[in-house]
């Protein structure tokens, strides 16, 4: 039986459709949440996808943690449901307090949208199914605010911890110790600024992101999009 990804959806939200497509490939069944519902009940997992929600006004994600779906989200969460945020999702998720830490403007104030190879840092977490401590990747990358900030504290927790999941090969954004994806404590709930759905075709460039979506699925790394 497929698992069943529910995909978030804000107003402003526009990467929704390119998850949903290459999860449906991978074989999951979707289902998108609008924001103002208040039950996500029968999904496997939840995807944020990136995109400007809410118009990204006051700071990223920060009015999207108040839409009563994140309630919800939460309570998944909590329960140790599965949960990614992707690019825009990852800051809703530091708003909602679900990861630590905040997200603003890449250095240099300029908006990047390139391929990136990234290292998988730790493994031990919902994108870690079909990867190796070390593994490289390339991932595209799609912002103006994915400069990822942390108090010195809250970093050295993250690396004791194994939260860090992803850093970048070449920071292009400023991120404290080029930090481009991290995890909460149980390893449930990701967040990354890369687009794993971008990366699922040779002819966008890469296939790296089918293990990752494939780790959320229950699928083999094997499969192509």
């Amino acid at each position: 039986m497929s698992k069943v990804i529910g995909v978030v959806r804000f107003p402003g939200t526009n990467c929704e459709f390119d998850t949903i497509d290459a999860l449906q490939i991978l074989g999951a069944e979707t289902k998108i949440l609008w924001h103002g519902d208040r039950d996500i009940a029968n999904v496997d997992s939840v995807i944020i996808p990136g995109g400007f929600a809410h118009g990204d006004y006051l700071r990223c994600g920060a009015i999207a943690r108040f839409s009563p779906v994140m309630d919800a989200v939460k309570s998944f969460a909590k329960d140790g449901g599965p949960v990614l945020g992707i690019c825009n999702g990852f800051q809703v998720l530091t708003e909602a307090g679900l990861l630590p830490g905040a997200l603003q403007k890449n250095v240099g104030m300029k908006f990047l949208c390139s391929m990136q190879t990234l290292e998988f840092v730790s493994t031990s977490n919902i994108l870690g199914a079909n990867a190796l401590q070390g593994d490289s990747l390339r991932i595209p990358i799609n912002h103006f605010e994915g400069n990822y900030v942390c108090e010195e504290r809250v970093l050295k927790e993250l690396e004791e911890r194994n939260q860090i999941v992803f850093r970048y090969a070449e920071n292009p954004n400023g991120s404290i110790a080029d930090i481009a994806g991290i995890s909460n404590l149980e390893g449930n709930v990701v967040g990354m600024m890369p687009h794993p759905e971008r990366a699922t075709s040779p002819l966008l460039g890469s296939t790296d992101g089918i293990a990752l979506l494939n780790s959320l699925v229950g699928g083999s790394a094997a499969q192509s999009v």
